[in-house]
């Protein structure tokens, strides 16, 4: 085992994956195990790469599946030493392709090919996808329907979710993580404190839950995906970045746009600064109040009635006090969007995106059944993104979709259909695509009217779902390694219903009368912060319990994962 020093942050890589935003922690071992075999060796990787085979292993390394060909005179192949480091190997009979990094290597091989070993970096593998394999690298899909799927187990969810994705012919945004679940690298180098949240009812959680970064996740998963040498329809999901209430929450959104700068979809998340009452107020003096107090310039309060009060092509016209209602709720969020759209576009320079407006969850203390998104509200954010030229590409109205539960309000399937009809009926001519979070807990018959009242076009995610199978997996396969996340689990409840948590003490209680299970209610709601719990010092408490499984461990676990996501995709989709 090797620790890296990297600033405050100590780590050994190869059983912190996800972390770093390098996979080649030593280029000069890469360097002397390239040239410490002879060309005739690198030839043979080179044929049976270019095939679309994947090589035999040549000590000390083992290889992908290669991708390209001798006619069009570039082949690639990822490759792993030994020591975990990972490196791209390219083949090629001309000059290098233009905007590739500096190659740590080159060889010259026999018929006039050259080898040069391409360091697996964050900034060197987004310049490989873009110049040598765009469609092995995560995309701006656009209104492509797709599973978001949370990646909180890194290199574990992969091999699953690549054959579930190849079996399925399905996209997805299957690299996603949010700002709960990851960290900032440079916190971490820093050996910055993870922050500490509050939710009502719950108790305390802290960000970064999953041990993995931003710029670590994106690069992983793209290597995972490279390694499968298949053409993948993909996405990379910066999820929830969270516009907070507090003094320095734009701040602190900016700093994730900037750490995730490789995604390809950035979820803003703008619910903390919704104005929930201004959705609720009902008369026109009321609203009135509302809008005055949001936004006291009257020259802007008039510019606004007067453009939403008339319609524009596929929008109708609002009526005054739904155009007050609605810019009292959302003003502020929509500025903090058009912010982070700036600086979205600004990281991104000319490469494509997709940016979608996240208004789907509640504050604790919101009955959900109160504040979902309405048709007028709709109506109203439409005519923002355009007003405002905001690049919007996805909304995720709250369709009354509750974390942990099935669909539960009152109007049961019927109303879900009839308002997920009614929304999409207002985004699929906008050019724009309803998402739907918190997708886990839903039963088949519910992503079955997801789907239908969809007309199958929908972007739907999923995350703590792959998250508790990982544990069923272990309960079996490793239970050791289940007992200690049970136990550890068990002591964060009993620390938060000491603090006041409601939710934890009577889970608390229905759990001492059974046995230890991932199904536990307890087990669900938090099992989440044992995987990227840190030390005063910055380092990991438990992660490498989590990365040192036997392979048997992650082979079960891809069936699971490529079984799971079919059946949602199917329900949603059709049958894949």
């Amino acid at each position: 085992m090797e620790m890296l020093h990297v600033g405050r942050l100590q780590i050994d890589p190869s059983r912190n994956p996800a972390v770093l935003d390098t996979a080649t922690w030593h280029p000069e071992a890469v360097v002397a195990a390239v040239l410490g075999l002879p060309a005739g060796a690198w030839d043979r990787v080179r044929g049976t790469a270019a095939g679309a085979g994947r090589p035999e292993p040549l000590p000390p390394f083992n290889f992908g599946t290669g991708r390209g060909s001798d006619r069009a005179a570039c082949v690639w192949v990822g490759a792993q030493l030994d020591d975990g480091q990972q490196a791209l190997l390219l083949f090629r009979r001309a000059t290098a392709p233009a905007g590739l990094a500096r190659p740590l290597c080159s060889l010259a091989l026999t018929e006039g090919w050259t080898l040069d070993a391409l360091a697996a970096d964050a900034d060197g593998v987004a310049a490989f996808v873009r110049v040598v394999a765009p469609e092995c690298g995560p995309q701006a899909l656009g209104a492509v329907a797709r599973l978001g799927i949370g990646t909180r187990l890194s290199t574990h969810a992969w091999p699953g979710i690549w054959e579930a994705m190849h079996r399925g012919h399905f996209a997805a945004n299957a690299i996603q993580n949010s700002v709960r679940e990851l960290n900032l690298l440079g916190d971490l180098v820093a050996g910055t404190a993870p922050r500490v949240n509050y939710l009502f009812g719950f108790g305390r959680l802290e960000e970064g839950h999953t041990g993995s970064t931003f710029e670590g996740l994106w690069l992983a998963g793209v290597l995972s995906a490279l390694w499968t040498g298949r053409a993948l329809r993909y996405g990379a999901d910066a999820d929830h970045i969270m516009v907070k209430r507090t003094p320095d929450g734009l701040e602190r959104a900016l700093a994730v746009v900037d750490a995730a700068r490789h995604f390809t979809f950035f979820t803003v998340d703008v619910s903390d600064v919704l104005d929930y009452e201004a959705g609720r107020v009902t008369g026109a003096a009321a609203a009135a109040a509302r809008f005055e107090a949001a936004m006291p310039a009257a020259g802007q309060r008039q510019e606004l009635l007067a453009w939403h009060g008339e319609a524009r092509g596929d929008l109708p016209a609002l009526a005054p006090e739904s155009i007050a209602r609605g810019a009292a709720k959302f003003a502020r969020a929509l500025d903090a969007v058009e912010a982070l759209a700036a600086r979205v576009r600004r990281r991104r320079g000319d490469l494509a995106f997709d940016l979608e407006l996240s208004v789907d969850e509640v504050p604790a203390g919101v009955p959900v059944a109160e504040v979902l998104t309405t048709v007028d509200e709709t109506v109203f954010l439409l005519g923002e993104i355009r007003r405002r030229g905001l690049p919007v590409t996805h909304v995720a109205p709250n369709l009354g979709v509750e974390k942990g539960t099935d669909y539960r309000l009152a109007d049961g399937h019927d109303g879900l259909r009839r308002r997920t009809q009614a929304l999409q009926g207002l985004l699929r001519p906008a050019g724009l695509m309803l998402d739907c979070h918190s997708g886990d807990d839903l039963s088949a018959a519910t992503r079955r009217v997801v789907g239908q009242a969809t007309d199958r076009v929908v972007h739907f995610k999923v995350s703590p779902s792959l998250q508790v199978l990982f544990a069923e997996v272990l309960q079996t396969a490793a239970p050791a390694v289940f007992r200690f996340w049970w136990d550890d689990t068990l002591a964060y409840a009993r620390r938060e219903a000491e603090a006041g948590s409601p939710l934890a003490a009577r889970l608390l209680a229905e759990a001492a009368r059974a046995a230890p299970s991932p199904q536990q209610p307890l087990f669900h709601q938090f099992c989440f912060a044992t995987l990227g719990r840190r030390t005063a010092d910055g380092g990991f408490l438990n992660r490498e319990r989590f990365y040192t499984l036997p392979a048997s461990v992650d082979r079960v676990y891809a069936e699971r994962v490529t079984r799971l996501l079919l059946e949602v995709a199917a329900d949603l989709y059709g049958e894949c």
